[in-house]
C-alpha cells in the first residue's frame, strides 16, 4: 500500500505522519463515525466541550461536527496534518485545530467535559510484541498521556478510547486509582470486534478493576521471566484493522 510504512516503529515517527499527511486525504481507523455513533450518542452530548486527542487526517470530528456537536478542539502532533485539516473546515467555527504533543497538553485544569482518541494509543504501542506486559517505555509514554488526559478533564468528565485492543489487554493500561476514574466498555463490529472504553472521572475503579491494578503492582515487583516473542515489526497490523 502506497503508504505502509517500512516498519511499525515509523507509526511513532511525526516525520512518517508528517509525509503521509502531506499527500493522504483522510483514513479512518477502527471504522467510520457511522460504526459507532448510538454509542457514543449515550456518553458524549452535543453541547459537551470535546478534546480529540491525536486527531489525524479522519472525518470523525467533521461528523461529528455534522451530527450537532457544536464544540471540538483537535490536537494532533504532526504539523502538517494540523495546517492541512484547519484549512480544509475553515468555514466550521466549532472545530479547532492545534498542534499539539499528548504528553504535555497545553490546557489548563478540568476544561473538557470529553477527551476522545480513536486509534492513537494504538499508535503509541506499535513496537510492543507481548501484549499482556507493555515495556517500560511504553508505559512511561502512556502513563503521562493518561495523566494528562485525566488532569484536562472536568470531575464527571469521560474519557473515550476506541481501539482494537480487547479489555483483558486494555484495561491493564487503564485501571489505575492515580487516574480517578472508573472504566467500563462496549463493542462494535460485527465480523471483527472494535472496543470503545468510556472512563468516567470523579468514579472510583470497580471492585474488580481495583483487583486488577493491586495484582499488577504485584506483578511489576516480581523477578522478571525470560519470555521469547515472535518479532511483529514487519507485519503491519495497524494497517489491517480497518472495519
Amino acid at each position: 500500500m502506497e503508504y505502509l510504512p517500512d516498519s511499525n516503529a515509523r507509526y511513532k515517527d511525526v516525520n512518517y505522519w508528517n509525509e503521509r499527511y502531506s499527500t493522504e486525504e483522510s483514513f479512518e481507523w477502527f471504522g467510520d463515525f457511522t460504526k459507532f455513533e448510538h454509542l457514543l450518542k449515550q456518553h458524549v452530548g452535543t453541547e459537551e466541550n470535546i478534546l480529540m486527542l491525536g486527531c489525524g487526517n479522519s472525518a470523525l470530528s467533521y461528523d461529528m461536527y455534522q451530527a450537532g456537536y457544536t464544540s471540538i478542539t483537535n490536537v494532533d502532533f504532526s504539523s502538517i496534518c494540523v495546517e492541512s485539516m484547519a484549512e480544509r473546515h475553515k468555514d466550521c467555527a466549532q472545530l479547532s485545530w492545534l498542534c499539539m504533543d499528548a504528553r504535555r497538553l497545553a490546557f489548563p485544569d478540568g476544561v473538557f467535559d470529553v477527551v476522545l482518541e480513536k486509534g492513537t494509543l494504538d499508535a503509541m504501542l506499535v513496537e510492543e510484541s507481548d501484549p499482556w506486559k507493555v515495556s517500560e517505555n511504553a508505559a512511561k509514554l502512556l502513563h503521562q498521556v493518561l495523566l494528562e488526559v485525566s488532569r484536562v478533564l472536568k470531575p464527571g468528565g469521560r474519557f473515550i478510547s476506541v481501539t482494537f485492543a480487547q479489555p483483558h489487554f486494555r484495561k491493564r493500561l487503564y485501571a489505575r486509582a492515580e487516574y480517578n476514574w472508573s472504566i467500563k466498555h462496549y463493542h462494535y463490529g460485527s465480523s471483527f470486534h472494535y472496543f470503545m472504553y468510556v472512563l468516567t472521572k470523579g468514579e472510583e475503579l470497580s471492585p474488580e478493576d481495583a483487583a486488577l491494578e493491586r495484582r499488577l503492582l504485584k506483578e511489576a515487583e516480581a523477578p522478571p521471566t525470560d519470555v521469547n516473542f515472535q518479532e511483529v515489526d514487519s507485519e503491519d497490523f495497524l494497517n489491517n484493522i480497518g472495519l
